[in-house]
């Protein structure tokens, strides 16, 4: 079997991996982003706190995918559920940081001259500080995006979605027709997604960021 025949024939199911392996990264980045924002502005003044939950999220990253995900089988099953869980934790810390650093580099006079005009913390919050920390708090989800596409790939063995199917079936059937098409197929799909995530959010940028703060 030629490598487009191989193509013609699993089309269908390689569309339906990249699909999913997109989405379960998106969406990880997406509950990661709302947990790691809300921690970050949480305890950015606090430095105690702060510590614990950047070495919380810090280990989290450091445990072996394969070994969260061991733990995981236990407690969600297979599927989606410990895939999604487990790339949420990992894109935490990157996030986190970026949010208090973004946060507490908005200069004083700015912070004194919402006051000046009335802004309490909450408004000053959402208006002021959020608005000028956006540049570097993206940067922080994208970097955990880019992270979690890759681990996403060892999904596979806890049968979860994504392109690390193809890439598992490749492995387990090493001497057959379609192994190297397997393989092959499965890493330049991961590429191709990581390639499209920078895409995504370059044009995020560009659409949410103020070109003044931009340039």
């Amino acid at each position: 079997m030629s490598y487009e025949e191989y193509l013609g024939y699993f089309q269908e199911g390689l569309l339906r991996q990249f699909g999913d392996h997109l989405a379960v990264v998106l969406l990880s980045t997406l509950l990661g982003s709302i947990v790691g924002v809300s921690a970050g502005i949480l305890v950015r003044h606090q430095p105690g706190p702060r510590e614990i939950v950047l070495k919380v999220a810090g280990t989290m990253l450091t445990i072996p995918s394969l070994a969260l995900y061991a733990v995981l089988i236990g407690i969600l099953g297979l599927g989606w559920p410990p895939v999604l869980l487990a790339l949420t934790a990992y894109s935490l810390l990157p996030i986190i940081q970026n949010t208090i650093v973004g946060l507490n580099s908005v200069s004083a006079p700015v912070l004194e001259a919402a006051r000046g005009i009335g802004m309490g913390d909450k408004v000053r919050l959402v208006r002021v500080e959020l608005p000028l920390a956006w540049p570097v708090i993206l940067v922080g989800i994208r970097t955990a995006a880019i992270i979690l596409v890759s681990t996403a790939a060892l999904g596979a063995v806890v049968r979860g979605p994504g392109l690390g199917n193809a890439i598992y079936a490749g492995l387990n059937s090493i001497g057959s027709s379609v192994a190297l098409y397997q393989v092959l197929t499965g890493v330049g799909g991961v590429v191709v997604v990581g390639l499209l995530l920078n895409a995504i959010f370059f044009a995020l940028a560009r659409l949410t960021i103020p070109r003044g703060i931009r340039d």
